[in-house]
C-alpha cells in the first residue's frame, strides 16, 4: 500500500462533505428515475445465462440483437425493484479479458434479502465458487468473465449500518 497522507485525505473528505452533501430534509430530488441498467460485456451468452439466472437467480428478462453490432446480444436480467443488468457478446471480437482499470466497473453491488442471501452463499458453496465474505453482509465474487460482483445483505439505501439514501 502506497504511504498515504490520511491526515489530508481525511480533510479532503471533511470538505467535500461540509461543501457538497446537503442534509436529507434539503436535499433536493435527484433528476433520475432510477438504474434502468448496467450493459457489461460477457465472452459467452448461455455460461453468462446459466450464472445469473441459473445461480445468482436473477431473472432473463429479453434477448435481442445489438442494434450496434450484427450477430452480437444485448440481453438482460432482472435485479429487482425495477432495475437490470445488461450484457452484450461480441462474436468474433476479441474483446480480451475483463481489467479493473482507473474509470472503469470496480464492481457490482445487489442487494438481497438476508434469506435469499444465506440460500446463495450455500448454492455458491454447493457449486464450488470461491468468494470473499466481507464484514458478515457481503460476498464479493467474479462472473465467468472476471466481473467483480457483490451480493450485500443489507436493505437498499443502506451500508454496514450507515444509511447511505
Amino acid at each position: 500500500m502506497p504511504d498515504l497522507d490520511l491526515d489530508a485525505i481525511n480533510a479532503a473528505r471533511d470538505r467535500i462533505r461540509s461543501t457538497y452533501l446537503a442534509p436529507e430534509a434539503s436535499r433536493p430530488a435527484s433528476s433520475a428515475r432510477g438504474l434502468h441498467h448496467v450493459a457489461i460485456v460477457c465472452a459467452d451468452v448461455e455460461t453468462t445465462v446459466r450464472f445469473y439466472q441459473g445461480l445468482l437467480e436473477f431473472p432473463l428478462t429479453e434477448i435481442f440483437e445489438n442494434r450496434d453490432y450484427a450477430g452480437s446480444n444485448h440481453f438482460f436480467f432482472d435485479i429487482g425493484n425495477g432495475n437490470l443488468i445488461a450484457f452484450f457478446d461480441f462474436p468474433g471480437l476479441d474483446v480480451g479479458a475483463y481489467a479493473e482499470v482507473l474509470g472503469g466497473l470496480h464492481h457490482l453491488a445487489i442487494s438481497v434479502e438476508p434469506e435469499r442471501w444465506e440460500r446463495l452463499k450455500a448454492k455458491l458453496d454447493e457449486a464450488g465458487v470461491e468468494y470473499l465474505l466481507e464484514s458478515g453482509s457481503s460476498i464479493y465474487l467474479h462472473d465467468p468473465d472476471g466481473t467483480r460482483v457483490e451480493l450485500i445483505s443489507d436493505p437498499l439505501g443502506e451500508m454496514y449500518g450507515e444509511v447511505v439514501l
